[in-house]
């Protein structure tokens, strides 16, 4: 926990670490590769290694926390894995609710089990749900997340790997871009990512671009037709 590298958070809270492959973007999962390293290094909260658990002992971290900051919840896992219990993840969310001086950023590619949870979870202003999209063929998450009762939806198109074709964002806040970076990192294509862009601008939804990604993520950069997207919900 601490200051966070990811362009568009500040901070990270994992009261839930570990998690397993889920779709074609878990492949070269960074959580996992970072686990390891974690874990060599002696922390106790990776003693596990990559198996899922839930840590009770940082549930009210946040709440310590006086000063507002952008949280990217579970960054080293997805919250509505199926090794954490319906009773785990909704005192994880009343945890948000009741820090309310913060802002909380949700992210599973488990949309499924989100919408089965969305009627019994307090969906204050302050918690931002999204869905990682990598492909047509999990545009079905979307879906799953416009039926949620979340105030702020958002997509991470990250890793994209492959095009979009009839992307509908109507319902959606905001939207993130970016390529997969690292060993062994899947091309994607600039086309992808104008394609989206060009939707969300003529829909006015925030657009934000994360990274060209790559082996090289640094070389290659985030600049996309000359400009940085930094878009975020209002």
């Amino acid at each position: 926990m601490g200051a966070s590298r990811i362009e568009w958070t500040e901070t990270t809270w994992n009261p839930i670490t570990g998690c397993t492959k889920h779709s074609d973007g878990c492949l070269n999962c960074y959580a996992e590769r970072m686990t390891r390293r974690l874990k060599a290094m002696g922390l106790a909260t990776y003693k596990m290694g990559f198996k899922p658990v839930f840590h009770d002992e940082l549930l009210e971290k946040p709440l310590g926390w006086k000063k507002s900051r952008m949280i990217f919840v579970n960054s080293m896992s997805d919250t509505f894995h199926e090794s954490i219990s319906d009773e785990q993840i909704l005192k994880l969310f009343a945890i948000m609710n009741k820090a309310s001086w913060h802002t909380f950023q949700v992210l599973t590619k488990r949309s499924d089990r989100l919408l089965q949870l969305s009627g019994k979870i307090n969906w204050t202003s302050n918690i931002w749900q999204g869905v990682t999209v990598e492909h047509a063929a999990t545009r079905h998450r979307i879906e799953d997340l416009r039926r949620t009762g979340a105030q702020t939806k958002f997509l991470s198109i990250e890793p994209l790997l492959g095009a979009l074709p009839g992307l509908n964002v109507s319902g959606i806040n905001w939207v993130i871009v970016g390529g997969e970076s690292g060993p062994g990192a899947r091309p994607m294509k600039k086309e992808w990512v104008t394609a989206i862009r060009d939707v969300c601008i003529k829909t006015q939804t925030p657009f934000f671009f994360k990274q060209w990604g790559g082996v090289r993520k640094k070389e290659n950069g985030r600049s996309l037709d000359n400009k940085i997207w930094d878009e975020m919900p209002v």
